[in-house]
């Protein structure tokens, strides 16, 4: 059974694919239409070239003399004689189109019935496929000079093309608006597309946060009757307890309202200039003696230079910490390997680790807020999904970059980009 965005799809793509063949249809008939009002045009045309050929006038006369091979009282040659008549015919039949409506390319030729040619357009008169002939018979005074049968042939090359174009009134504007919808559409369905998916992660997250403050509240709860009913020796031992609960609840609400605030824009940077080094330093040392009571394989290289960046060192540690975090809840014996360098005016900062992997189709999800890797319907590990939308955002805000590489079964390596403020110098410390 199709669900609804799919029965939304398929609707769309019937609608799109009808509204072409519409347009296509329109098409269709206005070409009929056209090559209906060419018709009655060009006969037009022809009824006035050929009533002005059947007459003796100084274009006839010119043609006269061409067909009789006689220029003796003109001065002139007979190949001058027949270029001068073939620009006067042809600018005598563009008048006649013009004003007849048409002002399409045409070509021409002037012969008798015995295939004895006179005159021809400089544009070379085709006779084929792609050329429409428009044959106007000559009567009167050519005719009866010549004793025989004339004909001026017109011809167009490509009509089709040349009816289009009249059309693109009607096309382009229908053409344009056909994509506006499409776009329009596309646009709809894809937000609709996100707001389900938004309700879906939102809902995870919201059963995610209520079993993660579940457990704080219950021992918070506990420990309160233990507090009331027990005694001054039970007070000693429960109270360590609250303190961890209490604290524990503190960080979730903490970890919830930090994102938020960034997702609001409210949170500002405390942004000043430092040499980077000493502090990555400090990160590592930190969790190399994290590492020794947690069974974790860790080390680090830092490069002996100067990290000279402009940050806000609570939340730029703050997105280390949670890569390193990542890396330490994902395998289930961590290996992990920090390393910085400086490489072209950029500080390299990378985190990999010898983890499960991410798929390939989620990679470019992990960063989305809410969204967790599930290990079939149970989350191996507990959380929000807020971590690594943290990290971006943070890494983001610093106009710094963060890319992700992973295999699965062998780990997951985590490269972050950030700008140096100088040219790198040599480490005093």
């Amino acid at each position: 059974m199709l669900r609804r965005p799919n029965i939304y799809a398929t609707v769309f793509i019937i609608s799109v694919i009808g509204l072409f063949i519409v347009q296509y249809q329109n098409i269709r008939i206005g070409l009929g239409l056209a090559n209906t009002q060419f018709s009655k045009k060009i006969d037009i045309a022809r009824t006035n070239v050929g009533k002005e050929l059947s007459e003796f006038n100084s274009l006839t006369y010119s043609i006269g003399r061409i067909i009789k091979k006689d220029t003796a009282n003109l001065g002139i040659s007979l190949d001058s004689l027949r270029n001068i008549s073939q620009f006067y015919l042809n600018d005598y039949i563009s008048y006649q189109l013009k004003t007849s409506g048409i002002d399409a390319d045409f070509t021409y030729i002037f012969y008798a019935r015995d295939s004895t040619r006179y005159l021809t357009s400089k544009v070379p008169h085709l006779i084929n496929g792609e050329v429409r002939p428009y044959p106007i018979k000559i009567e009167g005074y050519l005719p009866e000079l010549s004793g025989k049968e004339l004909v001026l042939e017109l011809g167009f090359i490509d009509i089709e093309r040349y009816f289009l174009y009249q059309l693109n009134g009607l096309i382009i504007p229908g053409v344009l608006f056909l994509l506006a919808i499409i776009a329009v559409v596309i646009w709809v369905l894809r937000s609709f597309y996100w707001q389900s998916t938004l309700i879906t992660t939102t809902s995870e997250f919201i059963n995610n946060l209520t079993h993660e403050l579940k457990t704080p509240v219950f021992s918070i709860g506990l420990a309160t009757k233990i507090l009331e009913e027990g005694t001054m020796a039970d007070k000693e031992i429960v109270l360590p307890l609250v303190r961890r609960e209490t604290e524990r609840l503190k960080k979730h609400i903490e970890k919830v309202l930090e994102l938020a605030s960034l997702e609001s824009g409210k949170m500002i940077l405390q942004k000043t200039q430092l040499d980077f080094r000493p502090e990555a330093q400090r990160i590592c040392e930190d969790f190399t003696i994290l590492a020794q009571y947690d069974n974790i394989d860790f080390s680090y290289e830092l490069e002996n230079v100067a990290y000279p960046i402009l940050a806000d060192v609570f939340h730029l540690e703050n997105a280390l910490g949670n890569l390193l975090d990542n890396a330490r809840k994902y395998s289930d014996l961590p290996l992990i390997r920090l390393t910085a360098s400086v490489e072209r005016d950029k500080l390299h900062l990378t985190i990999s680790d010898n983890g499960n992997g991410i798929p390939p189709n989620e990679i470019r999800r992990i960063f989305d807020k809410y969204y967790r890797i599930k290990n079939g319907d149970l989350h191996k590990v507990k959380g929000y999904g807020l971590g690594l939308a943290y990290v971006k955002r943070i890494i983001r805000m610093h106009g710094g970059k963060i890319r992700v590489s992973s295999e699965l079964g062998k780990g997951t390596s985590f490269q972050i980009i950030l700008k140096l403020t100088k040219k790198k110098v040599l480490c005093t410390s």
